[in-house]
Formats: structure tokens, sequence, C-alpha cells
């Protein structure tokens, strides 16, 4: 039996939105509004996450790049985000010039730590970069009430956490710009995709002059900007997509209480959800010891076990830095991601959760 941890859903309905683009021959647009398809993504995920707006942009590390430049940060700031995630949080800050300042997490959920993220302010602090991670949800009520203390903006790097939700509200709009991915492995795929959220007018123009190269009506350039837009063929799958959301979402949840009950007797520690929080389980992680040795048993038994970020950000050869992060390094050491993606059986979880029972027992 094979078993891999994420696997893009492609069905009819994308194919031939797909077939229709190149039958129109309508690939992109350099127009400010983005292209037709680009247009109904955007108006789906504004509606889906009821934020006001959404930009979408060709990735979920050119969101997070395109929050930096219209909130105006720059060289010689610096952004407090997690170690403990994938290096695009950084890549992006460091990519405006800032600098990025890494802070601990809590082992609940491994997101960031407000405790530790109180210790790091300074007064060249402009920004707060938590990440949603594996689609929980960070610390938001602590980590807002350091931001308006000290004045501190905050982009939400929700890349992983579509869907998510705290007392009923979706990730990404607790701040003033929320960034998603819609990478393939993504709980929807645009392919390769991204998009922001805010309820800010002047930030949404502002963004979508940003992914155009800075311009509103042709080669009349007015702030800094890259081409950050999405393809229509992206956004034609992106489209078809969100309108499945919250059937993938249902069956991920499903996967991953059964998982949980399966796995209960185990000597590992199992997510959960904090109180208030729906999780959208983008990925399943338990912690545990001998955490190679069993994921390497566990891929030869083809169930497609996977440690994100064995290497932290911190540790990683181009920002290598003597940092004292111990829960992010207990992290890097002991999390593995279970297969939970809506294309797994339940046939498929007794499966993993037996060869789990031989493997640790």
């Amino acid at each position: 039996m094979k078993i891999p941890i994420n696997v893009p859903i492609i069905e009819k309905d994308e194919i031939n939105e797909v077939r229709s683009v190149l039958t129109e021959k309508s690939l992109t647009t350099a127009a400010n509004t983005g292209g037709k398809r680009v247009q109904e993504f955007e108006h789906l995920l504004a509606s889906y996450t009821k934020s006001k707006y959404a930009i979408a942009v060709n990735s979920g590390t050119a969101a997070l790049q395109a929050a930096l430049y219209a909130l105006d940060i720059k060289q010689g700031d610096e952004v407090l985000i997690p170690s403990f995630t994938f290096v695009a949080t950084a890549n992006s800050i460091v990519s405006v010039g800032a600098k990025p300042v890494f802070v601990d997490i809590r082992p609940e959920n491994y997101t960031m730590d407000p405790d530790d993220l109180k210790k790091k302010i300074t007064k060249k602090s402009k920004a707060i970069m938590p990440v949603h991670l594996y689609g929980n949800f960070s610390y938001m009520d602590e980590i807002s009430e350091i931001a308006r203390k000290h004045g501190i903006e905050i982009i939400e790097d929700a890349c992983q956490s579509l869907g998510t939700t705290f007392k009923k509200k979706q990730s990404g709009t607790f701040s003033k710009l929320g960034c998603f991915s819609m990478y393939a492995a993504k709980v929807v795929t645009a392919g390769e995709g991204g998009a922001l959220v805010t309820d800010d007018k002047s930030l949404f123009d502002k963004l979508r002059k940003i992914r155009n190269h800075g311009m509103l009506h042709g080669y009349d350039t007015r702030v800094l900007g890259l081409n950050l837009r999405l393809p229509e063929i992206c956004a034609a799958l992106a489209k078809v997509q969100m309108k499945k959301l919250p059937r993938f979402l249902e069956k991920r949840k499903k996967n991953a209480t059964i998982l949980n009950e399966l796995l209960s007797d185990l000597n590992v520690i199992l997510p959960g959800e904090r109180e208030g929080v729906n999780v959208n389980w983008y990925l399943y992680t338990i912690a545990t010891k001998n955490r190679n040795k069993l994921m390497k048993q566990l891929n030869a038994k083809g169930i497609g076990a996977t440690a994100y970020y064995s290497i932290p950000v911190h540790k990683t050869p181009f920002y290598k830095k003597n940092l004292k992060l111990p829960l992010t390094d207990w992290a890097a050491d002991s999390v593995l991601s279970i297969p939970v993606n809506p294309l797994v059986t339940e046939n498929g979880l007794h499966y993993i959760s037996e060869t789990l029972h031989k493997l640790i027992a």
C-alpha cells in the first residue's frame, strides 16, 4: 500500500477549466485587476474568509514579500518570526532588506511563543510574522496585545492554514494582512500560487500595484513592485478548488479524528486542537523519540511520513546563528507528519495505525 503525505486532487472540473483557458488563449494579463479567473478566485477567497479584499499572487512567498512591501518594511527594520517554519518566511524578509529575528515556539502546537517574543522586541522591530504552522493557529490574542503595546504591525503567515478558524473567524484575518499559499501540496492548489486578504482599501490598492511592477495604468510605475501576477491557468485551478475546500477539510478532519483514536494508546505526542480552534489538518504531526528511524521504517512500508523542518531556519547554512531556541530544537528532532489528506481511506488509516503499533512496540 502506498499512502503519500499530500497529493493534489485534480478532477474533471479542474481539467475542464484549464482546458477553457487554453482554448481562449487568455494565459495572463498585465491589467491592474488581473485576469477573469484571477478575479473569480479572489472573490471566492474573500467571501470564504469574510474579508473585504483578496489579492492573488504567484506563490505564498510572493504574498509574504508583497505584504512587507505594502507595510514599507525596509533595510534596518526587524521582523520577528519563528525559526520553526519553512525558510520562505525568513527569505521574504531578507528580500526586502530587513532582518528576521528568530523566536522560539510553544510545544503544544509548534507556533510562536509570545513569552519569548516579548524578549526579542527592540526599537528596530517593525513587524511580527506569526506562522500558523501545520494548520495550527498561533496565539494571536497574546501576539496582538504585544503588537499593540509596541506599535508593531502583524503579517499572518497563514500559508498552511486556509480553513483554520479561531472562534469561528478565519486564520489570516486577525491582522491587517494575511498570506496564503496554493502550492501543490496545500489544502487547495493552484499548482503554484498565493494570495493575501485584507479589509484595508488602501493596502488593497497598493498590493494590486505591487504585484504588477508598481503600475496602475500601463507604464506608470508608482511604487516598487515586481511581477507577482498569478497566471490564468493557476487561477483556474484555484477557482475550482476553492469551491471544494469545505469537502476537503471535512475529510481531513475525519481522518485526523480517526487517527487520534487509533493512536491514543501509543507513547507519542498526538496533535490536538486548542479551545476555540478548528484546525484544517493540513499536516497531522506527532512527536516521538527516534523520529528518523521511525520515519525510514514507515517509508519502507509505503507510508509517506515526513519530517518537516528538521533543520530550523536559524540552523540552515545561509542563516547560521548560534541561538538558544530549545523548543525549536526539540521539535526539529521529534516531529513526524503522517498522511491524513482527503485521498487516505479508512483502510489506509488502519494500515498506518497497525504499522505504527508494530514499529513502536
